[in-house]
């Protein structure tokens, strides 16, 4: 067990700044990620941490041969510019964004090409939403011009 006995890893509060709180609730998720319901001892707000495994994930190999970390905010940003004014929840996204890096983590490879994880947003959004689907895939695939967009619209609605 991580911390002390019976008092949990110590976590600031979120609203007091205290220390000091102790854990009410924990469930699991697929991912290996711990989510924590927890209450202050000092101001008594409860507040929920996540814990995750820190895994590799792989160097992204980008289009013009350079290479950079996996910036996980980054791919929240761009899938939420996509998914702008359309009903689709944060953890939907962050779900999406958990799972594509799960996926590269479990590659085990020291580096992956930019396209991978761009093919790995387009299938998410098609299950997600398929507006949000449409306008990543306009940038994301270079449609750059009405009939090309049209033909990825025919091809959504026939499948």
């Amino acid at each position: 067990m991580w911390g002390h006995a019976g008092k949990g890893v110590e976590m600031r509060c979120p609203y007091c700044r205290a220390e000091n709180s102790r854990v009410i609730d924990t469930s699991h998720d697929n991912r290996g990620g711990v989510r924590r319901r927890r209450e202050c001892e000092a101001c008594g707000q409860r507040f929920s941490t996540y814990e995750r495994p820190i895994l590799a994930t792989p160097l992204i190999i980008k289009q013009d041969g350079t290479r950079e970390e996996f910036d996980r905010e980054k791919l929240i940003r761009g899938i939420r510019i996509s998914c702008a004014k359309r009903p689709v929840s944060a953890a939907d996204i962050e779900r999406l964004v958990g799972e594509i890096e799960s996926a590269l983590q479990a590659m085990g490879r020291s580096e992956v090409s930019s396209r991978v994880v761009g093919d790995m947003v387009i299938a998410g959004l098609k299950e997600l939403d398929q507006i949000a689907y449409i306008r990543y895939a306009i940038v994301y695939l270079g449609l750059d011009d009405l009939r090309s967009i049209r033909t990825e619209i025919d091809r959504l609605l026939e499948s």
